[in-house]
């Protein structure tokens, strides 16, 4: 069988809204599944900024949640999340509790307050705007660059913000007879990005003369730092999310979604560090049959043309 490359929005029933502050530097990308999905998460970063990840642990309860949040202003624009809250329940979208609607909602940022302004981030207006956007419309009004949680990724900053490169939100999705599997993926990492297809570096760590590419890569500056790493250079983290219409439950989607690091590990160089909070999402939005061996090659795939997408479409 061939691979077909579709519509990031041909995938299920989801619904991606997003919105960004341009003047800022920040913004949300909005995943909202009405009738509620399966959903597995995978941290391997060593600094995440997250909202209910617990929820998503295979020996928690819920079997289903409602909503994703990919976010930008680290910890404090985790706010965003409240938003999305308000907006699902004055709809109906949740589990009803007594004479209220709860929905659940997950939310993870990335550190994007030294490209814009640092006092302002995602907030409870911008959650929900975000989310009544992903209303409008046929799927919402999703597109790949440097807009929703990409507004204020940037990658490359093994030597601070002024030597880094505009990276963005990016997409990527294909069909295997019945199955499909897509990703969104939101590239802030302080290392560089390379083309997983042919090794070459395509963006990150500026030259001195911010005309290009650095001749020394990230990865050879950080073993440069041994000895006396700079201080405060915990500002990345790359977030994303795998969605497939294949039929798996929360525990098959953490490892999915851990598969899928795969995928950052072939694109970014250096990855999943202590300075970055790497973490993908993974969503179950069909009953197709497959394997995960499949699912997650295909989803190594996706997250890397997506990756590609977020640093090259801006």
């Amino acid at each position: 069988m061939k691979l077909k490359e579709i519509n990031i929005n041909s995938i299920g029933n989801v619904r991606i809204g997003q919105t960004e502050d341009k003047k800022a530097g920040t913004g949300v990308t909005v995943f909202v599944v009405p009738e509620g999905a399966p959903c597995g998460l995978d941290i391997r970063g060593g600094g995440p900024a997250g909202r209910e990840s617990g929820l998503l642990d295979p020996l928690a309860a819920a079997e289903v949640i409602h909503s994703v949040v990919l976010g930008g202003g680290s910890a404090f624009g985790l706010e965003a999340a409240s938003g999305v809250m308000q907006y699902l329940s004055e709809h109906k979208i949740g589990f009803p509790v007594g004479d209220v609607v709860v929905p659940l909602v997950c939310q993870s940022d990335i550190f994007d307050l030294q490209y814009g302004r640092s006092d302002v981030y995602p907030d409870k207006a911008m959650g929900y705007k975000a989310t009544e956007l992903a209303f409008k419309g046929k799927h919402g009004n999703y597109k790949d660059g440097s807009v929703g949680a990409g507004c204020g990724a940037t990658v490359g900053k093994m030597l601070g913000p002024d030597r880094c490169w505009k990276s963005g939100i990016g997409s990527y999705a294909v069909e295997l007879g019945e199955l499909k599997v897509g990703a969104i993926i939101c590239t802030n990492a302080i290392g560089d990005v390379y083309d997983a297809k042919n090794g070459k570096r395509i963006a990150g760590v500026k030259n001195e003369k911010g005309t290009g590419l650095n001749k020394v890569s990230c990865e050879e500056l950080l073993y440069d730092m041994y000895v006396n790493p700079p201080a405060g250079m915990t500002t990345n983290t790359t977030i994303g999310i795998i969605l497939t219409n294949a039929k798996f439950n929360k525990t098959q989607l953490c490892k999915l979604a851990g598969m899928g690091h795969d995928g950052y590990a072939r694109s970014i160089r250096p990855v999943h560090t202590s300075m970055d909070g790497d973490s993908i999402y993974a969503m179950s939005l069909g009953d197709v049959q497959a394997t995960l061996d499949v699912v997650g090659t295909l989803a190594n795939h996706v997250i890397c043309e997506a990756i590609k997408r977020s640093v090259t479409i801006l």
